[in-house]
């Protein structure tokens, strides 16, 4: 009869911490940085010229152009999450794409659109701002929070 060794959770865990590390890709950080700022930019500049053009074309003054401009470049994120192309170029540009007005914009409507075969009410309305939420309430909330202590700071 052979005798079997008998191996402990603790190794088997180890073993298996080791294969992971061994087998998980290393993340090109250079290039990922490299790629979410020029990406991150030319959302930047795309925005840019917008400007510029609703200002020179449009016959806009600088203060409407002003209004125009965040909620065209919301349109365009939500039209690119649309039809498929945001999500692609996220993946390319990883957090470029998140910074920018735009990529508010596409987190408000990825899970609306994941969420749409549960109808109208329980899936595309109450899944909207799943990720966005957060976000505003902690804008509004620290703003509020700043609003205060810059009217005390000026009271006293």
């Amino acid at each position: 009869m052979s005798k079997k060794k008998k191996i402990s959770e603790n190794e088997i865990y180890q073993d298996f911490q080791t294969i992971t590390k061994e087998t998980e890709p290393k993340p090109k950080i250079i290039k990922n940085c490299i790629n979410a700022f020029w990406v991150g930019g030319l959302i930047c500049v795309i925005g840019q010229i917008i400007h510029m053009l609703l200002i020179k074309y449009g016959g806009f003054d600088e203060e409407t152009t002003k209004m125009l401009v965040p909620a065209i470049m919301v349109f365009l994120g939500a039209l690119l999450t649309g039809i498929g192309v945001y999500d692609k170029i996220a993946t390319f540009a990883g957090a470029g794409t998140l910074v920018p007005i735009t990529g508010f914009s596409n987190s408000v409507v990825s899970p609306a659109m994941e969420f749409k075969k549960e109808g109208f009410i329980f899936g595309v309305a109450a899944k909207m701002f799943i990720i966005a939420g957060p976000v505003l309430v902690y804008g509004i909330g620290s703003s509020v929070v700043v609003g205060i202590i810059y009217y005390l700071l000026q009271r006293f």
